[in-house]
């Protein structure tokens, strides 16, 4: 064993060893030189202990937040694509046009029923009680005082003086089909205060007053509302929704009503439509009875025609149609616009499983009404039950099947 150098090694506190470790293992002071604490490598890691770490950090003061802006910063805003802002122009007219097509819409009609005339047609007393659903009396004037000369010799009216009717029927509208029913011109009936006539000598007497008071009497049935049609203003209508069509089941030419129209369906305008509805001579079967008849098809196919969407899309067609059916009419004092509007669907839906269309039940050509079938007749219309009206009693001119 080699012998230890003298004065002992560090752990006895040797003085040769004080300049390391102090005397007593203290660490000098001053300039002495102090022991060098051994670094870790750079490749080592160390953690600090969690205590450690928050005792170093704990007498640390901590930076205050940055304060955040006065303003925020707006978002940039996605740049706008041409076609969007095109899009958006358009959408905008669009939504302009289609108010002003809402406005012309409503305006038209309302500025038409204010031309419309009114009359007073009914009487004070005597009148059947209120019934169910709604009947129009519907006349068609033969009064010349609406149409100049020029108009009376295009349309073969002729300068008849007085005020007759051309035309009478009832539309009855209700809980079952609608009732379109011709009155002939010349059925008899008893006039109050003028005995037995035709009945369109009771418009003559009286107007529409007497006229309505008569065929109340006769038929039990209460009038709710009156409308006239002129021969000015039913031209007017027929030529607004750009004519119809007429199916006569023979040939008619009558110089007089200024018509030479051949046998089956063919287009015809106001004054070719007026003519076929008036005509009666060129009838030699039903006569009178006939041309209720055909009074019947064309104020449907006017009806027909004048539902046709094209009348709401074509602003030309819709005002001419208002403006034709204001000089058409006049009507009776009370009824209201939202009446008339019924009454003009009501007219486009009297054919086929949406209506009937019947001559009042009649005995014979001179033209008397079959007392027993035709008040059946009035007892289902006075019922508002005109769903169960047999087809044998509602026939096109009045006599049975």
């Amino acid at each position: 064993m080699a012998d230890r150098p003298q004065g002992g090694g560090p752990e006895d506190g040797s003085p040769e060893y004080h300049w390391l470790y102090g005397k007593k293992g203290k660490q000098p002071a001053g300039d002495e030189t102090r022991a060098i604490p051994q670094q870790p490598r750079p490749d080592e890691t160390r953690v600090m202990p969690a205590a450690q770490r928050e005792a170093r950090t704990s007498g640390r003061q901590t930076p205050p937040p940055a304060a955040p802006p006065s303003t925020p910063p707006k978002p940039a805003k996605p740049a706008r694509a041409s076609g969007g802002r095109r899009f958006r122009f358009r959408a905008k007219w669009l939504w302009a046009v289609l108010a002003l097509w809402l406005v012309f819409l409503v305006t038209i009609p309302l500025w038409a029923w204010s031309k419309v005339d009114k009359v007073d047609a009914f009487p004070q007393a005597d009148r059947p009680d209120e019934q169910g659903g709604t009947t129009y009396l519907m006349v068609g004037s033969d009064s010349r005082g609406d149409l100049t000369a020029a108009e009376r010799k295009e349309l073969g009216t002729g300068d008849a003086s007085g005020n007759r009717t051309d035309t009478i029927m009832m539309l009855h509208t209700g809980d079952g089909p609608n009732l379109l029913m011709s009155i002939p011109r010349d059925s008899v009936v008893d006039i109050p205060g003028y005995g037995s006539e035709k009945v369109n000598a009771a418009y003559a007497y009286g107007g529409p007053k007497l006229l309505v008071r008569t065929l109340e009497a006769e038929t039990g049935i209460r009038v709710d509302h009156f409308v006239e049609i002129g021969f000015g203003g039913f031209v007017d209508l027929v030529d607004a929704v750009g004519g119809i069509e007429v199916c006569p089941p023979f040939p008619m030419d009558d110089p007089q009503a200024n018509i030479n129209l051949k046998k089956g369906c063919q287009e015809v305008d106001g004054p070719t439509a007026l003519g076929y509805a008036r005509s009666r001579k060129t009838d030699q079967q039903y006569g009178d009875l006939g041309r209720a008849a055909r009074q019947r098809e064309v104020v449907s196919a006017i009806g027909s025609e004048a539902v046709s969407p094209w009348s709401v899309l074509n602003p030309v067609r819709y005002y001419n149609l208002n403006m034709a059916g204001a000089r058409a009419v006049r009507v009776s004092e009370g009824t209201s616009p939202f009446a008339m509007a019924q009454w003009a669907l009501a007219m486009t839906r009297v054919n086929g499983e949406d209506g009937l269309t019947c001559g009042v039940p009649v005995a014979d050509f001179a033209v008397n009404w079959d007392q027993e079938r035709s008040e059946q007749m009035f007892q289902y219309i006075r019922e508002d039950d005109t769903g169960s009206i047999p087809n044998k009693l509602c026939t096109p001119t009045g006599f049975p099947r």
